[in-house]
């Protein structure tokens, strides 16, 4: 081939790839989540440039933590995401940018098994935020002269700013949301959260007739081991409270850090029978699984509340028929203990 038909070849691949960039960038724009962003942009990558596979590694501890853990996560992204040191990542990408190679002894820890036997040249294209690396979009292909060192990788750059410009504003704009409407300490849904939740519960129990009920929780004599094991041990004490509730509720029901050491549950299409079970279910819980802290078992026990709406009854006093409840319970306990 001359060197003037080797350039209009390249002429004509330069525009298939900026038109089919272009296409990636103009649907991403319209992401309103990151979690929309980055399965919308790894499968159109993967499509449009016919690759074998492509997967995100993510920094730890990555400014994406908040929303992939526990049950914030989905099963895309535990499919798609691999966890990567900084210091393991930060070596493929000198200066931030992009690394090529079809030897793939490099990146035989870093490539999915399952890729692995497929996978003949690999390409890494570094995520950055605030000019800090936090991860790197891994393609694969099963073609060894796809990716090599010798290969230009103009585009490749190109396609990182423009994904970390977008990511950065999703990411802004989804954290500030999460800080309005969760709490910091425990990762549960805040009080904002539940006026909210409980306001449409009760519009849906009025107009349909569905029953729907609530628990207002407290931690038993939290002040007490406060005194006892200090703040620090207290926080860890609301944290696993909080978190062993979101893992004991159903994936329907809602739990909310209400003040200090009170949650709140919501149990949609539940009665106060059903309710009064769930409560006598997550006490015992609590009875039986002690915290470890410290080389030590921290017995950490709750009371528990319950309330359901007839339909007539509001929010606030919804709340303080559960509060009423779960004060008339301790003072059984406490009686009895």
């Amino acid at each position: 081939m001359s060197e003037l038909n080797q350039l209009i070849e390249n002429s004509r691949i330069n525009e298939s790839i900026a038109k089919k960039l272009f296409a990636i960038e103009t649907e991403v724009l319209s992401c309103q989540s990151s979690h929309e962003l980055l399965k919308h942009l790894l499968g159109s990558i993967k499509d449009k440039f016919n690759l074998t596979g492509i997967h995100l590694l993510l920094v730890e501890p990555t400014p994406l933590s908040y929303l992939l853990n526990g049950n914030l996560q989905s099963d895309w992204h535990k499919q798609n995401t691999r966890k990567i040191s900084h210091q393991s990542l930060s070596q493929y990408h000198e200066n931030n940018k992009p690394y090529l190679t079809n030897d793939l002894t490099q990146l035989a820890t870093i490539i999915p098994k399952s890729l692995l036997t497929i996978t003949k040249s690999a390409a890494l294209t570094p995520l950055t935020l605030e000019d800090k690396l936090f991860g790197s979009l891994l393609f694969t292909d099963d073609d060894e002269n796809r990716f090599h060192p010798q290969l230009g990788t103009y585009h490749l750059e190109q396609l990182a700013v423009k994904i970390s410009l977008c990511l950065s504003n999703v990411l802004i704009r989804e954290q500030l949301e999460y800080m309005a409407n969760y709490d910091r300490l425990t990762g549960v849904a805040n009080r904002r959260l539940m006026e909210i939740t409980i306001n449409e519960e009760l519009i849906r129990q009025r107009r349909y007739g569905v029953p729907f009920s609530l628990l207002f929780i407290d931690c038993n004599k939290f002040k007490e081991i406060n005194d006892t094991y200090g703040h620090d041990c207290g926080d860890k004490i609301l944290s696993y409270v909080a978190s062993q509730l979101q893992e004991l509720i159903r994936e329907n029901d809602r739990c909310f850090r209400y003040a200090g050491d009170e949650f709140v549950i919501t149990l949609a299409s539940q009665t106060y029978e059903e309710a009064l079970a769930a409560s006598k279910r997550l006490c015992q819980f609590f009875v039986n699984n002690p915290l470890p802290y410290q080389g030590k078992l921290i017995t950490v026990t709750i009371s528990c509340g319950a309330a359901q709406c007839d339909g007539n009854i509001n929010m606030d006093d919804l709340l303080k028929k559960a509060d009423k409840h779960l004060y008339e319970n301790k003072a059984v306990s406490s009686v009895e203990a």
